[in-house]
């Protein structure tokens, strides 16, 4: 028996945005493919990606046998504005008025933040349909804008979103989160009255697997020094990666011709930390690359890394499309991340050492080069088998369908979809 699902959001990506996570449309992709039926409903208003425009109320399309449905929403500029928060609810009133009697009646609606407002719409179109409604979590709202915003808790906004978050850990009939730990966290803000939790993360495409571009000859001979052991960050240079304690090690480790420390990418710190680096020679800058040439440029590093700054949102784990990049070029991976550990440690490809601590960071930097090369390849090669085995979107998509069609226990708190019911 095939089934409908309804996965409601105002911020996705489609293929075609090639910079970003298609994690939900990849999931989707994969439960169509197995015969069920699924229709997106999304805004053409997104600060990170292009959407397609909308010159009505609303347009579809079919991307890959996924409906997708385009809703022409209030445009807005910045993250931190307050016209961003007046999109939100302009999609809230346009998802309402949708004309809804084309769309095959749901099973399941999932609705994922952000924004968190969606929840209202997911009651009443439950309620119409008596459908199941799953409230997914891509972002912990708003304790991100506590921790890493510098909200107040007692903030009218934030006090809003917090009893918006309580209602819908509340009344849903499952949670969904990206994160492994997320169950604690709903523990902690809905007590014992709150839905189920799973734990369905970040995946990787075949595309990504299948899909790899070489780098131009002259790009290697720029930027990535030969005869060198190669520590490198690729992705975004900004004030969340948390790139000051890397730096640091780097200047700490100025003696040690051997190790070079290679960043790749673009961001709104890149040029700042550049400056700051310009009398350190074993720090490279190197430009940004298509998705499809970042596992070439991968290739020619020896260890991997990346940084979070200290703050609660992980304590409920990470799962992270750089992580998923690192694990998937066979390389070790060595994080400064104080949190509940994932992923690296489950695939024993890698280690932690706590954020913004300097000297442990030196001294793991300096055993991997010390290592003897098999043993590092054997680490990173366990990372991309345990990913390959773990985080294909076909078996996410799998365990979506299951948790979209089969009976849930409301006193069932689960950590993983490993806990899910038999379909």
């Amino acid at each position: 028996m095939s089934a409908c699902i309804w996965y409601i959001s105002k911020y996705i990506a489609l293929p075609r945005e090639r910079k970003w996570s298609i994690r939900a449309f990849s999931i989707l992709r994969e439960v169509v493919k197995a015969g069920n039926r699924c229709v997106i409903i999304t805004s053409d208003s997104n600060h990170l990606t292009n959407p397609t425009p909308v010159h009505g109320t609303h347009e579809r399309e079919v991307v890959d046998g996924v409906e997708v449905t385009w809703l022409r929403t209030k445009k807005y500029r910045g993250a931190k504005s307050l016209s961003r928060i007046v999109s939100w609810i302009d999609f809230e009133w346009r998802l309402w008025r949708l004309p809804k009697q084309d769309l095959p009646r749901p099973d399941a609606i999932i609705v994922s933040s952000l924004s968190l407002l969606t929840i209202f719409n997911g009651l009443l179109l439950r309620r119409r349909y008596g459908s199941r409604l799953i409230f997914e979590v891509r972002d912990i709202w708003p304790l991100t804008i506590i921790e890493e915003g510098g909200f107040s808790p007692r903030n009218p906004f934030v006090m809003a979103l917090a009893w918006v978050e309580r209602l819908a850990y509340r009344r849903s009939d499952a949670i969904v989160g990206t994160m492994p730990n997320l169950a604690q966290h709903v523990a902690e803000v809905a007590g014992p009255t709150a839905a189920p939790v799973y734990c369905i993360p970040m995946g990787v495409d075949d595309d990504a697997v299948e899909q790899i571009s070489p780098l131009p000859a002259d790009y290697v001979q720029a930027h990535i020094p030969q005869g060198r052991f190669i520590v490198c960050h690729a992705g975004t240079i900004g004030i969340t990666n948390a790139l000051e304690t890397l730096f640091a090690c780097a200047r700490a480790m100025q003696d040690r011709k051997d190790i070079h420390f290679l960043l790749v990418g673009e961001g709104g710190l890149k040029e700042q930390f550049r400056q700051e680096c310009a009398d350190l020679r074993n720090v490279t800058f190197a430009p940004g690359v298509p998705k499809n040439m970042v596992p070439s440029v991968l290739s020619h590093c020896d260890l991997l890394y990346f940084s979070v700054h200290r703050s609660k949102i992980w304590s409920f784990g990470q799962s992270l499309n750089k992580v998923i990049d690192y694990m998937l070029a066979a390389k070790p991976v060595l994080a400064s991340y104080t949190g509940y550990p994932s992923m690296i440690n489950e695939a024993g490809s890698g280690s932690y050492v706590p954020a913004g601590n300097v000297a442990l960071l030196k001294a793991e930097i300096e055993r991997y080069a010390e290592m003897p090369e098999a043993q590092r390849l054997a680490l990173g090669s366990a990372g991309r088998k345990w990913l390959l085995e773990n985080r294909r979107y076909e078996k996410l998509g799998q365990d979506y369908l299951t948790l979209c069609i089969a009976p849930i226990d409301r006193n069932l708190a689960a950590e993983s979809t490993d806990n899910l019911p038999p379909r």
